[in-house]
């Protein structure tokens, strides 16, 4: 199927690892160009060197901190001085570990630290790349959250509070862009087979949880943000589309 975003532009927030690079894979191997913003240089350097190799797509990388506005806002005049953007790709860090229930989050400076990464910074993001994406037509605005935001899970607190506001912005944004040729959707997460998984939990057990009787792969997760990326997903705006596996037990 060809999804109609080759040539396109997209940047890909914390794209240089993990998640953030299984999907910029996928877009790469659909022929998007790439913009990667990422805390390690090192890191970055490396994902561009095996991007531009594997798939022949343009690279550029930006070394910066989504927690500091004004980096934010240097990315975005560099992006609009380079040829603007078709596509975000909002993915921000895991919250602090070890993960507690909500009583238990009784240390001041994990709030806060979790609020500027998953939070604020997101809105920051939010605030200073959307315009460029109203710059284009059919643009697409997709971030990776996670399921807590449908259903609250144990020990998952500040995950949860954040995300959800993220969750709100992004409703917001959804409406007020529709009108205006821009897609805003989520994907939401659970039992992702990814460094930070099997750091952290049992798989085998947290395998058995599931419906399904797996974990899921960052393939199958960048896939389904790469369709929401397409020509075919114009349609679909406002959305939160689960990949977990069945473990969301609500009806919506």
């Amino acid at each position: 199927m060809d999804f109609g975003i080759s040539g396109k532009r997209a940047l890909v927030i914390g794209g240089s690892s993990g998640l953030g690079l299984a999907v910029c894979e996928a877009l790469a191997a659909e022929g998007v160009n790439l913009a990667i913003f990422a805390r390690n240089a090192s890191r970055l350097a490396s994902a561009s060197a095996h991007l531009t190799q594997r798939f022949g797509v343009k690279v550029e990388t930006v070394a910066g901190d989504i927690t500091e506005t004004l980096e934010v806002q240097r990315l975005a005049e560099q992006l609009k001085k380079s040829g603007g953007l078709d596509i975000l790709i909002l993915n921000t860090a895991r919250p602090p570990s070890p993960m507690r229930q909500f009583l238990d989050e009784t240390d001041d400076l994990r709030w806060s630290q979790a609020y500027q990464q998953q939070l604020n910074g997101a809105l920051v993001v939010l605030r200073f790349i959307t315009p460029l994406l109203l710059e284009k037509s059919s643009s697409r605005l997709v971030a990776i959250t996670s399921a807590t935001v449908k259903q609250p899970m144990p020990s998952h607190a500040i995950s949860t509070v954040f995300r959800a506001g993220v969750q709100a912005a992004l409703k917001h944004l959804a409406n007020e862009t529709a009108s205006r040729g821009l897609t805003v959707n989520a994907v939401a997460p659970a039992s992702i087979l990814t460094a930070g998984l099997a750091t952290h939990h049992n798989l085998a057990e947290r395998a058995q949880a599931i419906p399904v009787k797996r974990l899921g792969t960052p393939e199958e997760l960048a896939a389904t943000v790469v369709f929401l990326t397409s020509r075919q997903a114009g349609f679909i705006t406002g959305q939160t589309v689960q990949v977990d596996g069945g473990m969301t037990a609500g009806l919506v």
